[in-house]
């Protein structure tokens, strides 16, 4: 029996099985397993040549954005309206069939926009080159899910679970679960609190499976499930943002029109049309996290037009290494004006956190 057939008689079992609780770790156990056929499958398909001609495409620019979807939902339509670059549009599906990078300059930053080709319902499963296609939107920091209007949210479902059996989560935390694998000492079990899924029993039916017997377990979050504690087990999960584009919004009435703006994580647009345009690139920026700070020589006025572009989280150290590698061993003090100091200007050390369009005028040694 292949990989693909036990995975589907995996599937098969779980849906007959009620869920309760007599059947949790009965259902962790299988959760295991086709966890572990999933990662088969995909590492196998990475030993049969690669991701292809197309998809080898080099990171550029201070972030990057994929845009994943079915055929004919208007992926190549938007990149041209974004960027600059030219991919070829047309009235029937798979139009498409390499990966076409281009790049939008917004607010001082250059941030890389991937057109992929159209995905299917299987793709995990290799049909379509759907893996292929997944495997290079596992690398960006943004995913833009492209979605017809007209077809509700079919599509959305179908392209949320393909890239969750690839082990994407989209717009969601990483699990607050404490694990440290050991050689020896036993099994230790804590949680912080009461716990609703994720009791003694079923992790150890879970780790059973794994073959793991040393192990320190520590639950923070007393809604962590079964899936979670797969996905810190298997560690190879990515958790990323996720823009959900509603395209061809200009078909539909004001009533559902209103029903796709509503929804979190959601733009609706219309390429045809141009509408929405600005607010789409607005809310990829937000959800990139960038970071943009201007530096000030000594006794001279701030550049404000080539910002360095941080992200998120980013400190005067990271501003330092980006003026100059060598700026950090020479670090005295900073002076900060912006939303992050408390007062114009702050005096800061290399710890402290900067914000978008903060001003930072470093001293040395």
């Amino acid at each position: 029996m292949g990989i693909l057939e036990k995975i589907q008689e995996i599937e098969k079992e779980m849906s007959r099985t009620q869920k309760n609780k007599a059947t949790e770790s009965h259902l962790g156990t299988l959760k295991c397993k086709l966890a572990k056929y999933r990662t088969q499958l995909l590492e196998g398909d990475k030993t049969e040549g690669g991701k292809g001609e197309g998809f080898e495409v080099v990171k550029s620019g201070d972030a990057r954005v994929a845009m994943i979807g079915f055929p004919s939902v208007g992926k190549s339509s938007m990149l041209n309206v974004l960027t600059n670059t030219k991919s070829e549009t047309a009235n029937y599906e798979f139009t498409t069939l390499t990966c076409v990078p281009g790049v939008i300059q917004y607010k001082g930053a250059n941030i890389q926009l991937l057109d992929l080709p159209g995905i299917i319902e299987g793709a995990h499963q290799g049909k379509g080159r759907g893996r292929q296609v997944i495997g290079v939107a596992r690398s960006a920091d943004v995913v833009l899910m492209m979605l017809d209007a007209s077809k509700g949210d079919v599509h959305r479902a179908i392209l949320e679970k393909e890239l969750f059996n690839c082990g994407i989560r989209l717009n969601c935390r990483k699990p607050n679960i404490y694990l440290k694998v050991k050689s020896s000492g036993g099994r230790k079990y804590n949680s912080m609190g009461a716990v609703d899924i994720l009791d003694e029993k079923t992790c150890f039916a879970i780790f059973q499976e794994y073959r793991i017997h040393n192990f320190e377990l520590l639950i923070k979050d007393g809604k962590c499930t079964t899936d979670d504690l797969i996905d810190v087990i298997e560690g190879n999960r990515v958790y990323m943002p996720c823009v959900y584009c509603y395209n061809k919004v200009d078909c539909l009435d004001m009533e559902e029109l209103e029903k796709f703006a509503t929804q979190p994580h959601s733009v609706v647009t219309s390429i045809s049309l141009g509408l929405n345009m600005d607010y789409l690139l607005a809310t990829i920026w937000r959800y990139l996290k960038i970071c943009r700070v201007f530096t000030k020589p000594r006794g001279g006025k701030p550049s404000f037009e080539n910002p360095l572009i941080m992200r998120s989280g980013a400190t005067v150290e990271d501003v330092c290494h980006g003026v100059h590698r060598s700026m950090a061993d020479k670090f005295k003090y900073a002076l900060v004006w912006g939303t992050s100091a408390k007062h114009y200007p702050q005096r800061v050390g290399l710890k402290h956190l900067v914000e978008d369009e903060d001003v930072v005028q470093i001293m040395v040694k």
